[in-house]
């Protein structure tokens, strides 16, 4: 690890490997490698070149070991050249990028071979994430579960990623939970998939994140720019950038530096003494002035990112940038897709000074030897290191729980949780539950009851001091148990993805159970996918579900989602119809979602009652319920009518037999 601001010099040749090698992988894919048809590969060069900076600077300079960082997607092959650097990514992958089984398009916590923090694949989940994972690490310290002092969760943004709206539905829920430990990275290149993205749009970031309590810290010019404050005409110049159109810098930044000086100087024709700075610079030496943003300068960047390493205050870094900085696409409104053609190419590998056949060679066209770069990857604590855990936690069996006669499978939920939270030992402790403003109503009460809601200070019961009457007891403490959040069902799909990696991230398992209204599944759909994607571990409640909800029914009925249940996968849907099979699946389910070929859970409940069977289950019936179906009642003849359903349909099925019965006689 580089750790004096002396190191700068081996910081820019590092950050020129890291440039070539991510443009690289990008051109084999696209122009090398045997290809079966003609479609574009991909890989985004121009919004991999704008992050180059901040992710040497991050990987080289300040991160710790247990930091954990999301990567915008389309960073991945920087991502991938400072993994290769570091030891941990192979020149294999690097050629099978974008193709089964080598080098992912975006990172991949379960697809990529070597040890990625957060996937990142659909904008906005993976860097929402970050905000839920400091929740978990909360969690884990006021539990005194943490081995080590808390981290910081990093995230890396793209400008236009901020549209997402997931984006700010978390953000408030941080502000709502005292957020801590959390950094997200503004890459502020003003440019989107389609274009430049809206005027001023910065001053909304800022008002934005410091109304959720966020530091916020601008990073705009480089050391270059910097000096032009110590003259009026400088000055002249910096205002001039911060008062120009996005467009007009985008287009002049791909212009190169005869425009720049043609722009230049008819805006100041009649400032002689600004006329004589601008014609001070030749012509590469403006071009390299006019786009020296901070987001580009290693020594800016150290500096504003040390800044803030003592400080648990969320902290958003709002990082200028160009999109394609270096390259010929650099700010072309059309480069978010474009690549270097091999003429482009070739006259860029000659800039970079690579020669031929040294293309993936680690100290090919920089100024340190292999000696020196062993040395600092070496003294790197994110080389070759394991910093993905696992644990077991044993599931040690209640007393058999007796349910009323006739009940419903979501009054059986809540009276499962009810006798697991009198409990107190190392299984029943690490179970943590959370819910979108649906506690009661799906039957969590009196569990919340018992193990109260988690919270880093502790928050006075008023209702309780006024002696007003209510069945909800609720103590807002740092040892609660239940993570209450607001009625976004994003967030409870991240909430329980980052409670459901908590022992690959801090070594310690947490086994979560998150309820909601089973139709709102829908609206949550695309976290949903991420946390299963990510392989998170589980237990999802959607309860009410049909038209159980009320007598209403339409606005709340549930029709869609055992499609949902059964198509998801990394999830294993049961719809119980009896209280003894939710009980049993309930607690073979926590011990599946530990195992390595296990799943997160998905139980579709119901509020309808049903007279429950007078039975005790046995293994095989405990099997077959595992396997999805069993016999109620075997049939008698060789021609049976075979009726076949499941959960609260069984009511319905029960009359249908009779009627079919009577028919008969």
């Amino acid at each position: 690890m580089l750790k004096s601001t002396n190191n700068n010099k081996t910081l820019l040749e590092i950050e020129k490997k890291v440039s070539w090698l991510s443009n690289y992988i990008i051109h084999y894919a696209n122009n090398i490698r045997v290809k079966k048809d003609d479609l574009k590969v991909g890989g985004h060069q121009a919004s991999s070149a704008s992050v180059v900076s901040i992710l040497v600077v991050l990987f080289f300079k300040i991160l710790k070991k247990y930091d954990r960082i999301a990567i915008k997607p389309h960073a991945s092959p920087v991502f991938h050249a400072i993994q290769y650097l570091l030891g941990n990514q192979n020149i294999d992958n690097l050629k099978r990028f974008r193709k089964l089984n080598g080098a992912q398009a975006y990172p991949s916590k379960t697809k990529d071979f070597f040890d990625v923090d957060f996937s990142t694949g659909s904008v906005g989940l993976g860097g929402a994430m970050t905000i839920f994972s400091s929740f978990t690490q909360d969690f884990l310290k006021e539990n005194n579960l943490l081995e080590n002092e808390p981290n910081k969760m990093i995230s890396i943004f793209g400008d236009a990623e901020l549209d997402e709206g997931n984006v700010y539905e978390a953000l408030l829920e941080g502000a709502k939970h005292n957020l801590k430990n959390c950094w997200w990275i503004i890459d502020y290149n003003r440019q989107s998939l389609d274009g430049i993205v809206f005027e001023k749009l910065f001053e909304k970031i800022i008002n934005l994140f410091e109304l959720m309590d966020w530091n916020v810290e601008i990073l705009k010019y480089g050391s270059k720019l910097q000096k032009l404050k110590q003259s009026k005409s400088g000055r002249k110049i910096l205002k001039w950038i911060d008062d120009c159109p996005n467009d007009l810098f985008s287009a002049l930044t791909y212009q190169g530096g005869k425009d720049w000086r043609k722009t230049l100087l008819e805006v100041f024709s009649n400032d002689q003494d600004t006329v004589n700075l601008i014609q001070s610079f030749n012509d590469q030496e403006l071009n390299g002035l006019m786009t020296n943003l901070a987001g580009h300068d290693v020594e800016s960047l150290e500096i504003a990112f040390s800044k803030y390493l003592n400080s648990d205050k969320p902290t958003c870094f709002i990082c200028y940038t160009v999109k394609g900085f270096g390259l010929p696409l650099a700010g072309h409104k059309d480069n978010h897709s474009g690549i270097m053609n091999n003429d482009q190419f070739n006259d860029y590998k000659k800039l970079m000074k690579i020669r031929e056949g040294q293309e993936w060679n680690k100290t090919e066209g920089i100024e340190l030897n292999i000696n020196e770069l062993n040395s600092i990857i070496k003294s790197n604590p994110l080389s070759k290191c394991n910093r993905e855990f696992s644990e077991i936690i044993p599931i040690k069996p209640l007393k058999e729980i007796t349910f009323n006669k006739f009940i419903s499978t979501q009054e059986a939920f809540g009276k499962i949780m009810n006798e697991i939270g009198k409990v107190n030992n190392s299984f029943t402790n690490r179970i943590i539950t959370t819910s979108p403003d649906v506690t009661v109503s799906t039957s969590l009460g009196g569990w919340v009851n018992k193990k109260n809601i988690f919270s880093t200070y502790k928050k006075t019961d008023i209702f309780g001091e006024k002696k007003v009457f209510s069945s909800q007891k609720w103590k807002y403490v740092p040892d609660g148990q239940h993570i209450e959040l607001g009625i976004a069902e994003n967030n409870l799909f991240l909430l329980l993805a980052s409670l459901g990696i908590s022992d690959k991230l801090f070594g310690k398992r947490i086994l979560p159970v998150g309820t909601i209204y089973d139709t709102f599944i829908g609206r949550g759909l695309d976290a949903l996918n991420y946390a299963t994607y990510i392989d998170a571990r589980f237990i999802l409640v959607g309860t009410p579900s049909g038209v159980t909800l009320s007598h209403e029914g339409g606005a709340h009925q549930s029709i869609l989602t055992p499609n949902i249940g059964i198509s998801q996968p990394n999830l294993t849907y049961y719809e119980p119809s009896y209280a003894d099979e939710l009980e049993f699946l309930f607690f073979w389910g926590l011990e599946y979602m530990q195992k390595k070929e296990g799943s997160s859970i998905y139980f579709r409940l119901s509020t309808k009652k049903l007279i429950q069977p007078e039975r005790k289950l046995s293994q095989k019936n405990k099997q077959d319920i595992i396997k999805g179906c069993y016999w109620l009642q075997k049939p008698k003849t060789s021609k049976p009518i075979i009726l076949i359903c499941t959960g609260v349909m069984i009511g319905e099925v029960e009359k249908l037999k009779e009627e079919i019965t009577q028919k008969k006689k």
